[in-house]
């Protein structure tokens, strides 16, 4: 039984989300109507899991969030809108310790509960496996220490800028390498670790499948672009792969590797039924080794609930590629990379921390 807490300003929001649940079964469900009444049912209730409304009267989502995690840290799922300031927001809650982000469709709820509900129900039961100490504060802490190790590592000769280095990674052609990166729950602060390692100059493209909604993949990319080194982009059409180029796929739909003329692209596709989760990291990984040879593929397997992307990485390592998962004391949730390392398909397993020095040092980047 999932001890959980759901809190929403909106009378008819507690009321849907406590009959979703409850028809669920497994859970036991507590509502408060703001930040205020979670704070005061945290010590009675010990919820095992909070769902969380960023925008609340009084004390709104963040502020009950950062309160959340300092007085009783507490997996949380972040219940936002589906506008740009809402993805903004959501990213900040992300920031904050929130383990998963769930966008609230607009209008009329109760119409649109069969989609909403089943996204919800697999959200809270990922954040009930989420180990929190591990994730919380996640991405500042590591990357306090992940700069000063690239630092350490790197000739003290001066160096160009951050964007002066990235505008000439962006004109330049990929080298003979490709990294392919899948990740879900948790994935955000782990993608801010991993890619903070990276030199703006490291010499491979990068495409990135995160499932998250539509609506947060571009604001995503927007933090990456202003806090690494590298140039991140969504993919909402078709883009050129370049050396030092991130490319996050757009929620909802799939992200695969196609060929022109001038090269290989990554380009967005409508999301394939085919597969569970989307962006699908199986279906990018597949669409890479129709186009690329394994042996010039290395794919990262991260942090994320279920399956996806095991069985394509350990196909890519059994054609002679090159694979990472993500360790089990790191990851918010070990389901993606865990797959992946009991399948017998993980020829490196490394703490969140390591797995951007191992990427430069395969790419010749370290």
């Amino acid at each position: 039984m999932i001890r959980l807490l759901v809190a929403d300003d909106s009378p008819l929001m507690r009321r849907l989300l406590r009959e979703l649940f409850e028809a669920e079964g497994g859970f036991e469900v507590e509502l408060a109507r703001d930040g205020l009444e979670v704070l005061e049912r945290l010590a009675a209730f010990k919820p095992q899991v909070i769902t969380l409304d960023v925008q609340m009267p009084g004390l709104d989502g963040l502020a009950c969030l950062d309160r959340i995690m300092v007085e009783r840290p507490t997996p949380v799922v972040m219940v936002s809108a589906l506008t740009r300031a809402g993805a903004e927001e959501s990213l900040r809650a992300l920031e904050l310790g929130a383990v998963e982000v769930v966008a609230k469709p607009s209008g009329a709820l109760s119409l649109k509960m069969d989609r909403f509900g089943p996204q919800l129900l697999e959200a809270v039961r990922a954040a009930s496996q989420a180990r929190l100490p591990i994730a919380r504060r996640l991405a500042e802490r590591v990357r306090s220490r992940v700069r000063p190790l690239r630092e350490a590592a790197t000739a003290p000769a001066p160096a160009p800028s951050p964007a002066l280095r990235r505008r000439s990674a962006a004109r330049r052609p990929p080298s003979d390498g490709l990294v392919v990166v899948g990740c879900s729950t948790g994935g955000p602060a782990a993608l801010d670790v991993v890619l903070s390692a990276l030199p703006g100059d490291f010499p491979w493209p990068v495409v990135v499948a995160q499932h998250m909604p539509a609506s947060f993949t571009g604001a995503l990319a927007r933090r990456l672009d202003g806090l690494t080194d590298l140039s991140v982009r969504e993919v909402t059409g078709s883009a050129a792969l370049r050396a030092g180029g991130v490319y996050i796929g757009r929620g909802d739909a799939d992200l695969v590797i196609g060929a022109r003329p001038e090269g290989l692209v990554a380009l967005a596709a409508p999301s394939d039924a085919g597969f569970r989760w989307h962006p699908s990291v199986d279906r990018l990984m597949d669409s890479a080794m129709a186009l690329v040879a394994p042996t010039r593929i290395v794919g990262v397997l991260m942090t994320g609930m279920g399956d996806d992307g095991a069985a394509s990485m350990r196909r890519l390592r059994a054609g002679g590629g090159r694979t990472i998962a993500e360790a089990e004391s790191t990851a918010v949730v070990w389901g993606m990379p865990g797959e992946l390392v009991r399948a017998g398909g993980a020829e490196f397993v490394e703490p969140l921390d390591r797995i951007g020095l191992r990427l430069a040092q395969m790419a010749g980047a370290a």
